[in-house]
This record gives C-alpha cells, sequence and structure tokens, in this order.
C-alpha cells in the first residue's frame, strides 16, 4: 500500500484532502485590511491586490474541499500571480498539481512556498509525498521528519515517512513508524497492511499473515490484504483457500492483476515472485481472464454511450 484510506473507503486517492483536513488548509484566516475612504482608482495597490489574492486562494482551498479541481487550480494560478509573496497560494497551487498528478510543476510551486514559510507542516507533508512519488525517497524522509517534528499527531504523514524509510531499505525504521500511526489510530489499516509486506520480504511469513488479518479485521473488503493473504496461504500450501481470496481480491480491484500495480504499492520481490507464480495457476488465470473480456465489453459500451 503505498498511500490511500478509505475515507473511510480508499487511502490513496484522499491522502492529501485528509491531510488538509488535519493542517487546515482551507482554513487560513486571510488578514483584513482596515477600512479607509480613498478616491476612486482604477488601479489597485499592492497591499490591495495581495488582499484579494489570498482571497482567491482560500476560494481555491474550499474547492479543493469539494474535489472541484479544475476550478480550484484557474483561481490558485491567478492567487500566485496577485499574492506572490505569501505562502498560501503556493501552497494551495501546488497541492492541486500534486492531486493532478503533476509533479514537476507541483514540487516548484511546493518549495516556493516552503521558501515563504519554512515552519508550515502542511508544506512539509505535502512537499515530502510528492518527493517520494518522484523517487526522491531521502528528500521525502527529510520533510516528513521535519514536519513530524513540528506536528508529530498526523497518521497520514507518518505513514508516507514509513514508505520512504521503506524505499531506503530502512525496514526496522519503516516497522517503527507505521506503528506510531496505527498507535494513533487503531483502524489505520494501510499501515498495518505494509508491515505485512515488509515480513514477508524478511521470510516471516506467518507474521505478514496475521498483519493482513488483521488488516482485514479493520476494513474486511479491501483488496490488497486479501490478495496478500490468498498469496501467503497458497505458498503454505492452502491453495483452496489462497485461490479463493484471490478471486475475491480480484473482483474487488482488478487493478490488483496488474503487476506493475503491486509494485507500485511496495510489493517486495519476494510477493511479487510469488504472486506471479500464484496468477499463473489455470484458476487465477481464467479470472484474469474474465477480467480482462469484462473490462474490454465496458470500455466498449462507455464508447458507444459517448457516440450516442
Amino acid at each position: 500500500m503505498l498511500n490511500k484510506f478509505r475515507e473511510q473507503t480508499v487511502f490513496k486517492g484522499n491522502w492529501l484532502l485528509s491531510l488538509l483536513v488535519s493542517v487546515g488548509v482551507w482554513q487560513f484566516s486571510v488578514p483584513v485590511m482596515a477600512q479607509m475612504l480613498l478616491p476612486y482608482s482604477p488601479q489597485l495597490n499592492s497591499e490591495q491586490l495581495e488582499q484579494q489574492g489570498l482571497e482567491v486562494a482560500q476560494e481555491a482551498a474550499q474547492l479543493i474541499r469539494f474535489q472541484q479541481h479544475d476550478l480550484a487550480l484557474s483561481r490558485a494560478k491567478l492567487a500566485a500571480q496577485l499574492a506572490p509573496n505569501q505562502y498560501q497560494p503556493w501552497f494551495i497551487l501546488g497541492t492541486l498539481y500534486i492531486i493532478k498528478q503533476e509533479l514537476e510543476p507541483g514540487v516548484e510551486a511546493l518549495e516556493k512556498a516552503l521558501i515563504l514559510e519554512p515552519e508550515e507542516v502542511g508544506i512539509k507533508f505535502t512537499l515530502g509525498n510528492a518527493y517520494f512519488q518522484q523517487g526522491k525517497y531521502q528528500q521525502a524522509a527529510k520533510e516528513l521528519e521535519e514536519g513530524l517534528e513540528i506536528k508529530p499527531d498526523v497518521p497520514s504523514a507518518k505513514f508516507d515517512l514509513g514508505n520512504a524509510y521503506f524505499k531506503l531499505e530502512r525496514m526496522a525504521e519503516a516497522i517503527a513508524v507505521y506503528q506510531k500511526a496505527i498507535d494513533q489510530q487503531a483502524e489505520f489499516w494501510p499501515a498495518v497492511n505494509n508491515i505485512g509486506l515488509i515480513k514477508y520480504e524478511q521470510g516471516n511469513i506467518s507474521s505478514a499473515i496475521e498483519h493482513w488479518q488483521k488488516a482485514l479485521e479493520i476494513d474486511e473488503e479491501q483488496a490488497e490484504p486479501i490478495l496478500a493473504l490468498g498469496v501467503a496461504l497458497y505458498v503454505q500450501g492452502k491453495k483452496e483457500e489462497g485461490i479463493k481470496l484471490g478471486e475475491t481480491a480480484l473482483q474487488l480491484d482488478s487493478s490488483y492483476g496488474e503487476i506493475q500495480h503491486l509494485i507500485d504499492n511496495l510489493w517486495g520481490e519476494k510477493l511479487v515472485k510469488d504472486t506471479q507464480t500464484f496468477f499463473a495457476t489455470p484458476q487465477m488465470q481464467a479470472v484474469l481472464t474474465k477480467l480482462e473480456i469484462d473490462s474490454s465489453s465496458m470500455a466498449e459500451d462507455q464508447q458507444q454511450t459517448r457516440d450516442n
């Protein structure tokens, strides 16, 4: 599991939104200008422009809350032009780019925000997540560590730090920080799941199974721990039970039938290799073929609907 929680559905897609809730980014205050009687002028002074920019940035933040990302992006760009010396517009703009998976401009905007406000934890957490997605794991860990020193009560940031340690092969530290996230939020199944991924790579299949079972006690409809558990049980010789779990997992989320998707979600070499063997069984091949046919049929139906 890379990142995503079910708010309570799936942690990956809503990570930034849950983080924004934690740090209150759309609730930042806009300084009120003293009211003055001024002669009419079509030219706004720099203070008025900055005030207007912050108000537009606040509108963009509210639009993020309601997942109106395209509308929010246009406002955030305008806000950054009107108030380039305030961190909020750059923070909002960078966050939107990351949500839209435009990592390079997102990181650039977030780095500008961090220069303007070096102690703002929301920027550090979001930038850490963006660095992770760029494969800059050391930089990701640095920003997340610094942010957690300031605001230690954000489980999603601890989860991201655990993922960074995971990629840096600092496995003991990854497990420790995942556990801290779980201690803060007992139902944080992605962290439980990822401890299982590490345990499997370390050869402790029994412990991995225990963690995936625990993740499913928290949320029984998550495809990732179901599939991982199915593979592990199959390897242990419980083939019928493993196959049944594999079928269930792919019916819940067919993307877990793609090996690259598993790698992207931090599945290690040993588990990926065992999953490839698992997928090669006649039973799982039949499931994968059916899912592929169903997917193609759905795509054709959608195209016909658009054409009509």
